[in-house]
């Protein structure tokens, strides 16, 4: 997320990805001000226009909120609210409009006074680290893009080499040169390539990279333990403890040792941990949490700012907080346990 102070009252955002949008949505609240460029139908007042037709026009405006909450789980936030200013004389103020907050949109958020709280989450650094996986094999090859913990995957690309190879013209290189070009269209400076999958293939392709192919500045790791190529091949790393060693300080790596930590507590009946939303509010009256998980379940299946509001408090309290998705295991293993899980400083209940 990028995020930088104007003023006071005011800080410009723009998420950058889906994690960036929930921690939006942390801070909106009834009353503040949403500044950003919009678009809005605009009634035709031409002598044969339709009654009914309207002509969808840009405009630049801000919103007094009224209404805020996640839209089509986490892919984008709904501001509903009064508009106050605008560029376009045709637009009322004082009229409805619902502003849409997604990816790569930049606007500004003014508040009448921002707590430290929000100021905090507002300005906390991101974790930036990006890793591009490739799962490939002489047969087929999946590539997918991790940030924080939302995994975006690629079609599978496939090489059509044929079971006896021998008796083919299979060229590797041709396959490799396919795969660079996909990753051509994703792999951004400064990321983290890690290729794996089954045979020598992970190691030849690794070999071709390192020569520049990319003609980008990248870090290219070859991993071992992993012997599955396409799609099935990055969810199997994705939950494996190559991810955990060589991801180490990745978000991921971080949310499932911490998933461990809580599995393996509960295994040795300890109560340093919490399930659920009830008993991790309990916990969090008493200031226990160290470390809390949470998926777009808790979201669904709550009162959202009643959630966002008990979030919040954790954190206020110094609490880590971690949110994930359903795009990964780590995302489906935590709604399978309600939604909402933490690691305790202290046990709480009896």
């Amino acid at each position: 997320m990028i995020s930088k102070i104007l003023d006071e009252d005011t800080i410009s955002f723009i998420a950058e990805e889906s994690d960036d949008l929930l921690t939006i949505r942390r801070l909106i609240k009834n009353g503040d001000k949403i500044v950003g460029e919009t678009t809005r139908v605009l009634k035709q007042e031409k002598e044969y226009s339709r009654p009914d037709k309207g002509e969808r026009i840009k405009i630049r405006l801000a919103i007094e909120v009224e209404k805020v909450s996640l839209d089509d789980v986490l892919d984008r936030i709904r501001v509903g609210g009064s508009i106050t200013e605008s560029n376009n004389d045709a637009v009322p103020h004082g009229s409805h409009h619902s502003f849409i907050v997604k990816i790569d949109q930049p606007f500004n958020l003014v508040k009448k006074k921002w707590t430290q709280i929000e100021k905090k989450i507002a300005t906390k650094k991101q974790h930036g680290i990006t890793f591009v996986l490739v799962a490939i094999d002489t047969g087929d090859c999946g590539i997918g893009r991790l940030k924080g913990t939302h995994l975006y995957l690629l079609p599978n690309i496939y090489s059509g080499a044929s079971g006896k190879r021998y008796k083919s013209n299979f060229k590797i290189e041709k396959f490799f040169d396919d795969v660079v070009k996909v990753l051509s269209t994703i792999v951004q400076k400064d990321d983290t390539v890690i290729i794996f999958g089954p045979g020598e293939t992970r190691k030849k392709f690794g070999n071709f990279l390192s020569n520049g192919t990319l003609g980008q500045k990248i870090q290219i790791k070859v991993v071992e333990g992993v012997d599955s190529g396409g799609e099935d091949g990055i969810h199997i790393f994705t939950k494996s403890d190559s991810m955990k060693e060589i991801m180490s300080d990745s978000k991921l790596a971080k949310v499932s040792k911490i998933i461990d930590q809580i599995m393996f507590l509960a295994n040795k009946t300890s109560k340093k941990f919490s399930m659920g939303l009830a008993e991790t509010r309990k916990a969090n009256e008493f200031g226990a949490i160290e470390s809390l998980v949470f998926s777009e379940k808790a979201i669904q299946d709550y009162d959202e700012q009643e959630v966002i509001d008990f979030l919040n408090d954790v954190e206020s309290k110094g609490g880590e907080l971690f949110s994930v998705d359903s795009s990964t295991d780590v995302g489906l293993r935590v709604s399978g346990l309600g939604g909402i899980i933490a690691l305790l400083r202290f046990p709480v209940g009896g």
